[in-house]
């Protein structure tokens, strides 16, 4: 059976394209395994109605919601291989299934790759954050970091300090910062400490200390970290999309990708972490595109066979 929709990826901008296409009667299988960047939060905020839900739970809701819809399909695998031949997909799973699509939507999103500081991944998703607009008000008010050793250090610490009046930018013995952002920073009261980072200190993975390479502390109760993004989706593919200089597959505002019938969404396409709304918002807009062009093709391929039939 050709199916009209493959969606690759269970986060909110796959499980919204696929509530899309389910109820534009479309047969999707979304392809999920189950490893989201999120799973180390506990909470998801920004999301009107569901502020504050456990990612897990926000998944649990949104796939009980899709088993309304008969033509909706959830695998619970990895995809492993995705190919395109004579104008249709084949999407391989590890389990060795094979699946034939009209049209794929990636929605694969992003990982972070956190800096080589020790102890970091026991305070991530605990006390130190990568998106500011995600977890910045739990943190409000409170002596906090800024974590960068690269150009995203002043911008970061411009974004955060929306959120405290007492923040250090650690830069973790790179001199990222050009004298004049540092001169502005510190005219905003926001402090520059350009020391290696030895490790951080606290229990249960909330932040009480930043250890420095001196042995020196810095009393800190929470952070933003600026980690590296790379593409998720580890399957091989002939497809040739383009990407841009942040690694995130280029799309038109329909989703669209330079490839026909390959649509991106979500993280995957911004090349870094968005609210879960964001991600939803553009999963919806990406079964739309999908949707009209299947309509395109179907009233085209009965304009052909009219005219045929004239000319017969």
């Amino acid at each position: 059976m050709i199916i009209d929709c493959a969606v690759i990826g269970g986060g909110p901008a796959g499980l919204n394209a696929a509530l899309v296409l389910g109820r534009s009667r479309r047969r999707t299988i979304l392809f999920d395994d189950n490893k989201p960047r999120n799973a180390v939060t506990s909470e998801s905020h920004g999301f009107i109605t569901r502020d504050g839900i456990d990612p897990q739970e926000f998944k649990r809701i949104a796939q009980e919601e899709l088993s309304r819809y008969p033509d909706v399909k959830i695998k619970k695998q990895r995809v492993h291989r995705l190919t395109k031949d004579s104008g249709l997909f084949q999407v391989a799973t590890e389990n060795g299934e094979v699946f034939t699509a009209k049209n794929i939507i990636l929605a694969t999103g992003f990982k972070e790759v956190l800096p080589e500081i020790p102890r970091v991944k026991e305070f991530y998703g605990k006390s130190l954050f990568s998106c500011p607009f995600c977890d910045g008000w739990e943190l409000r008010d409170r002596p906090l970091a800024v974590i960068a050793d690269d150009h995203k250090a002043f911008h970061m610490a411009k974004v955060v300090s929306n959120w405290t009046n007492d923040l250090i930018v650690f830069t973790n013995g790179s001199k990222v910062l050009p004298l004049e952002e540092q001169e502005l920073l510190k005219s905003k009261g926001i402090r520059i400490n350009e020391k290696k980072i030895a490790s951080f200190i606290g229990e249960e993975g909330l932040l009480e200390k930043i250890q420095l390479e001196d042995e020196t502390e810095v009393y800190r109760e929470g952070g933003f970290i600026a980690a590296e993004w790379k593409q998720a989706a580890s399957f091989d593919s002939s497809l040739e999309y383009t990407v841009n200089e942040q690694g995130g597959i280029e799309t038109d505002s329909w989703q669209r990708t330079n490839i026909e019938g390959v649509f991106a969404c979500g993280d995957t396409r911004i090349a870094g972490p968005s609210q879960l709304i964001i991600a939803a918002g553009e999963g919806s807009m990406a079964a739309l595109a999908v949707n009209a062009a299947l309509i395109e093709e179907k009233f085209s391929q009965e304009n052909q066979h009219r005219k045929k039939g004239e000319s017969i």
